[in-house]
């Protein structure tokens, strides 16, 4: 026993080497085979050679990293598909082939549970029985525990548990490892994207760029549906919001559709802006929405605030600068049959702000009687200059108040990086309406967008001071 274990160590620090130089190692599987048939559970079943001509072999016990792929791809910046194959030794139970289901119930917490790996081979030396793959993690030592030996002795299988030689290809890998596998250690590893119909978006760090276009293809390799992978190459234009990216992956085809909350909508990615990670914060703002109800949608994009409130029966207005937004906007209301409720508009902010909202509020309130239940919204989703928009609601309206019910809510959103996010996002609401919101308004976390910079939705109805100036006497 002594020998052998000397033997298994120096088979363990052997196979890392070349075949060239391991002189020794032939020796050592000598010795251990020599051994294999007076100890139990040294049964090795293996394809002829395999040891000798393949040293990417690894028998590792407990170790998390048994299922990385080959050390030989660490720096690869085209992808190579064939370098990342890999055999690794992993436990297996031999049992008769018509007993196989009922030892896979059995052993369920025992059996290999990996994605696209098969947990039932056959025997090439007995067509009568196959090998059951075990999980290496659950059986370490290669032996099985009391209770699981009982399970096996009333199914009468022997409970010896072989060696088996399972190979491991580009397939089998999880997009994560292999990045990780390819990058250099230590480095932070991006596998995670936001996807916009066939398109995966990425924001890759600068030490990742060397391997953009292998990251790319192994994104699109590992999610069925994804055709193109850009990565964002400058920051959001605070105009038109819309970046710069590049394609990585695939097919050059930035027109893509999309489904949120039901509803469909159709973009060319370069040339708008979508955020798939808001469409939770779209359906809250909509849920607020009654039949009836106004919207003004001063920032309104391809319409996923505006085309969900018009389906919901409200009377829509909606604007956006960039007239690539703006023509999308259209088509998606056409698309959704709900062009009719949407009155769109291509204009500047401010200036849709003291137009159309003016026009309509002043023709609006004056007309609203206490019972009478139509409310007002104004979305500003524009997170990073929205704020700086609060101060046209001063004196935007002539004449005496409506009543505090018909005053028109606003729902204003920021991006702050204070250590309180809600009380940043209120004090800079208040510089620029003119006066103090205490009391009167509620800040709404939407996402974290990057550490220490949070996204907030801040929802007040305007105060009356504010929106009317008095005529003079």
């Amino acid at each position: 026993l002594w020998r052998l274990g000397y033997c298994a160590r120096l088979l363990k620090t052997n196979h890392f080497r070349t075949a060239a130089s391991n002189t020794s190692f032939p020796a050592v599987w000598m010795l251990l085979a020599q051994y294999s048939g007076r100890i139990p559970g040294l049964f090795v079943v293996v394809k002829k050679n395999t040891f000798f001509t393949m040293p990417e072999t690894v028998e590792d016990k407990a170790n998390p990293e048994l299922y990385l792929p080959h050390p030989g791809v660490r720096g690869m910046t085209l992808l190579n598909r064939e370098a990342f194959k890999r055999t690794v030794v992993v436990p297996a139970l031999k049992v008769k082939k018509d007993i196989v289901n009922s030892v896979l119930k059995s052993l369920k917490q025992s059996v290999l549970q990996r994605p696209g790996l098969k947990r039932v081979v056959e025997d090439p030396e007995d067509e009568d029985s196959r090998f059951v793959i075990l999980d290496p993690h659950k059986i370490p030592e290669f032996s099985l525990g009391e209770s699981e030996q009982q399970v096996l002795k009333q199914l009468n299988v022997h409970p010896e548990v072989s060696k088996y030689n399972l190979e491991l290809t580009y397939e089998n890998f999880k997009s994560e490892e292999i990045l990780r596998a390819v990058l250099p250690e230590g480095q932070e590893v991006t596998s995670g994207f936001s996807r916009v119909g066939h398109i995966a978006h990425l924001n890759l760090r600068d030490h990742q760029l060397p391997y953009r276009h292998l990251i790319g293809q192994v994104i699109m390799d590992k999610n069925p549906g994804i055709t193109c992978v850009v990565n964002k190459t400058n920051i959001i234009d605070s105009t038109y919001r819309n970046f710069e990216m590049e394609v990585l992956a695939g097919e050059n085809n930035l027109v893509t559709k999309v489904k949120e909350n039901n509803i469909a909508y159709e973009l060319d990615f370069s040339k708008v802006y979508w955020n798939p990670r808001l469409s939770t914060e779209h359906s809250r703002i909509v849920e607020l929405l009654k039949p009836g109800d106004v919207l003004f949608d001063v920032f309104a994009g391809i319409g996923p605030f505006a085309i969900p409130a018009a389906r919901r029966k409200c009377r829509v207005f909606a604007n956006d600068l960039n007239p690539d937004s703006y023509t999308w906007l259209l088509h998606n209301c056409k698309l959704n049959k709900v062009d009719t409720k949407v009155k769109a508009f291509n204009m500047d902010g401010r200036d849709f702000l003291r137009g159309p909202v003016r026009e309509e509020l002043s023709k609006e309130l004056p007309l609203l009687k206490e019972e009478q239940k139509t409310a007002f919204h104004i979305v500003m989703n524009l997170p990073a200059l929205a704020v700086e928009f609060l101060d046209v609601f001063r004196h935007l309206l002539v004449g005496e108040p409506c009543s505090p019910a018909g005053l028109p809510t606003v729902h204003c959103y920021g991006f702050s990086k204070h250590s309180n996010p809600a009380r940043d996002i209120q004090e800079r609401a208040e510089a620029s309406l003119g006066t103090s919101l205490a009391g009167h308004c509620s800040a709404f976390p939407v996402r974290n967008v990057a550490p220490n910079k949070e996204m907030l939705c801040l929802s007040f109805q305007i105060p009356a001071d504010v929106l009317y100036k008095r005529p003079c006497p």
